[in-house]
């Protein structure tokens, strides 16, 4: 670190922050039913929605990965190729603002895969929000591994504080701020990380630029003129993952899973007061979108820029060029604007998925608003709101227990990825993206594309005497699908290379396998 940026002060700079964000907590965390935690009362402006979107999408990976990938001689996303994909983003969120949101309002879902039991049956209901919670639960744990990776490098290794401890630190304190408020809480504290880590952004371009002697008029166009400024990449179709064509068709089906099929964005979306609000903000959304991910891609430029001009050396990792540069050649402010940028952008992600993740399993698993009703319609009125209130405080304890539960879990696969874990992270998020969401694309396209339902089929395991074990058709598919992706995948990688269309395969696979086991529905004509 430079001389005055010590990991002492680091910790100050950290505890400060957390202590901000813990007291946003206690204000907001009063008196939170379910309804409050989950959805925050449908009561939060569009506004304020579409500004905290931006933090939860975004993620720490936007703020060291891409800037990283920038200066790659091969690869995803070298140049300024990954706006390819976010120009395909905004085709994706067309298709959720005007498909997708308004029936999960016309339906007044809680959770977005109610509508796959309304649409397809009891197991595709189950089987979509299973792939949910295993795609968000490994998406969302591998950008904390990238936030935990650079403070442990950087702040708590030299203090001699080991990597689970770190991790242990850090979701205990997400965990601190969320488990009472839930989306009531995060939305209002993620407006102020994404504040924060915008600010760094602008910070970290500015000091940079005028390292290398470039007042703010003339950074677009230096960087515009480097080697690092292309957008967009139209050779080699069949070997080039960086092809716009792959990139583009692969950004619009991300955004739509990884958002509109994504109980994550889209329970935030369903905290607006009405269908015409939650539009404004998905359109607004998409406006900071561009505007951020331009900042970033510049900034990895001048970044590679820099390096170059005082000979540093890119590490192998590059999602340490950035953290390595801010920490060692900047001055002290810079470093302590990379350190809020990183958590608050790291933590704006990860405290609205931990929450999503709760609400899914709560709604979806437990049955939280099928147990809310008295099983006896004809009960006297005293009757039902004792029961009401019995049935409310027992599901707050069971939310509080299911968020801890999350909570370990992320712990965990963090510890594992640790060990294993050699690539650029946000190729690792899109590549685990596109084996675990593709089901979700092929159950959410079979369900709105057709009018077909399912066979009840189930594969049926003897066991003797006993009860036969039942294996839906429908979850085996979903499983069987990733696993095709795979073969096929290694199989073309001699002559072509998917890239991030890894998710079409998968939900085309999917689709073809909800085709075979479909029917269509007649009916018997008046007599």
């Amino acid at each position: 670190m430079t001389g005055t940026l010590t990991p002492t002060l680091v910790l100050i700079v950290l505890f400060l922050y957390f202590a901000m964000l813990v007291g946003v907590a206690l204000i907001t965390g009063r008196n939170v039913s379910n309804e409050g935690f989950f959805l925050a009362n449908r009561k939060v402006p569009w506004y304020v929605v579409a500004y905290a979107m931006i933090g939860t999408s975004i993620s720490g990976v936007t703020f060291i990965s891409v800037p990283g990938a920038v200066g790659l001689e091969s690869g995803l996303n070298r140049g300024f190729g990954y706006m390819q994909v976010v120009l395909g983003y905004l085709l994706g969120y067309l298709f959720i603002a005007t498909v997708l949101m308004p029936m999960y309002y016309r339906l007044n879902l809680t959770s977005i895969y109610g509508y796959l039991e309304r649409r397809l049956g009891y197991w595709s209901y189950k089987t979509g929000a299973g792939f949910f919670i295993l795609s968000r639960t490994f998406g969302s744990a591998t950008r904390m591994f990238l936030a935990a990776l650079v403070l442990q490098t950087f702040v708590f290794q030299p203090l001699g504080v080991p990597f689970v401890l770190t991790v242990t630190l850090m979701m205990g304190l997400i965990y601190a701020y969320t488990f009472k408020g839930g989306l009531k809480t995060i939305i209002w504290t993620d407006t102020i990380m994404t504040t924060f880590f915008i600010a760094a952004v602008v910070f970290t371009v500015i000091t940079v630029g005028k390292a290398m002697h470039l007042d703010v008029g003339h950074l677009w166009g230096a960087v515009r003129d480097s080697r690092y400024g292309q957008i967009f990449f139209f050779d080699n179709f069949f070997s080039d993952p960086n092809h716009f064509v792959k990139q583009f068709v692969s950004g619009a089906l991300i955004a739509i899973v990884m958002t509109g099929l994504d109980q994550d964005l889209m329970q935030k979306n369903l905290a607006c007061k009405n269908i015409r609000e939650a539009q404004k903000n998905m359109f607004v959304f998409c406006i900071y979108l561009i505007i951020i991910n331009l900042a970033f891609l510049m900034l990895g430029a001048l970044l590679y820029m820099y390096a170059g001009s005082l000979g540093i050396e890119i590490p192998v990792r590059t999602d340490e060029l950035y953290p390595k540069i801010a920490f060692y050649h900047l001055d002290t402010l810079a470093g302590i604007f990379f350190i809020l940028g990183l958590i608050a952008s790291t933590y704006a992600s990860s405290d609205s998925a931990l929450t999503a993740l709760t609400t899914s399993f709560c709604i979806d698993f437990l049955n939280f608003e099928k147990k809310q009703q008295h099983p006896d319609p004809y009960a006297p009125e005293q009757d039902k709101i004792a029961f009401a209130e019995a049935t409310s405080a027992q599901q707050k304890r069971a939310r509080t227990m299911v968020h801890l539960g999350f909570a370990l879990v992320f712990i965990a696969i963090i510890l594992f990825l640790n060990m294993f874990s050699g690539m650029a992270v946000i190729s690792l998020i899109f590549k685990i993206a596109g084996y675990t969401y593709g089901p979700l694309l092929g159950l959410f396209s079979f369900g709105l594309f057709t009018k077909l339902q399912l066979h009840p089929w189930a594969l049926r395991i003897p066991r003797g005497d006993k009860q036969p074990i039942e294996i839906p058709a429908v979850l085996l598919l979903c499983i069987l699908a990733p696993l095709l992706t795979w073969i096929v995948e290694t199989s073309c990688k001699q002559w072509f290379d998917v890239g991030f269309l890894t998710i079409l395969l998968n939900g085309l696979i999917t689709f073809a396998g909800l085709w075979v086991m479909s029917y269509r529905e007649t009916t018997e004509p008046e007599a």
